[in-house]
């Protein structure tokens, strides 16, 4: 029941930020938007450099210099999944009216959707393969680093959240609609996470690849969509200030709950 729970908890903040659009009336601040973009990105760096890549190096640390073998490997392989994700699947990035990935009927708010699924797929194996690692006894990975990924990923997730319902809203859909469609954007990540754990026995093998595997896609996210995102336009100091304290509260999260 317990990991059950554990595994929910980023799709709880994807809903608690979709939620918000019973809040406000209009779009959300473009201050707002944008430090919540940057904390976004600031946590999801932490994770993946706290709770992936670190971890994965760690696991492998008798065999000397060649520990960063698997971190290196598995980092470029999670890229790349992303990117053939991305060029795989048609989508809409918000902000902008032009499609990426091959030419589809989708509607906008269907391809909106769709590139905030595919997406968080990656912070829901981040969460399954850290909590692979706490359960199979790894002395390096403790089930409160598993909480910690869980919570810190479901911190960056209430923004990520409040991101897709606002502007559904303001395009036209009812506020009902707009939420059930944030929240649903977050309903792969539990998916991927538990396939993770289904397979874990045939992944401890090669964990500190599916480590950095996961940070790897991450990072694509983040420098392929999030920091675009926030340093657009106005305001940009505004998601500086925001990494900051999202990498920190991250950091802190991993490290203190060890």
């Amino acid at each position: 029941m317990g990991s059950t729970i554990v595994l929910l908890i980023p799709l709880f903040g994807t809903m608690i930020g979709a939620a918000f659009v019973f809040l406000m009336k209009d779009e959300m601040p473009l201050r707002l938007q944008k430090t919540l973009l940057g904390f976004a990105s600031g946590v999801m760096v932490a994770a993946s450099v706290w709770s992936l890549l670190i971890p994965s190096m760690e696991m492998v640390e008798d065999s000397g210099r060649w520990s960063v073998a698997p971190a290196a490997v598995g980092f470029l392989l999670g890229m790349g999944f992303l990117l053939m994700i991305d060029e795989l699947t048609p989508h809409l990035h918000i902000g902008t009216d032009k499609p990426e990935g091959p030419r589809s009927r989708l509607s906008r708010t269907a391809m909106l959707a769709l590139a905030v699924t595919i997406h968080n797929l990656p912070e829901g194996m981040a969460v399954g393969v850290v909590f692979a690692g706490a359960e199979s006894g790894m002395s390096n990975i403790s089930l409160t680093s598993a909480v910690a990924v869980s919570l810190g990923i479901a911190i960056q997730n209430v923004p990520e959240g409040a991101i897709i319902s606002m502007p559904m809203r303001a395009a036209g859909n009812s506020k009902w609609k707009s939420f059930i469609i944030g929240s649903l954007s977050g309903a792969v990540e539990p998916v991927g996470a538990v396939a993770v754990l289904l397979l874990a026995s045939l992944l401890m093998p090669v964990l500190p690849y599916m480590l950095a595997f996961a940070a790897g896609a991450m990072f694509y996210v983040v420098v392929e969509e999030l920091i675009p995102e926030a340093n657009e336009g106005e305001h940009t100091n505004l998601s500086t200030i925001g990494f900051a304290i999202g990498f920190i509260l991250m950091m802190v999260l991993d490290v203190v709950m060890r």
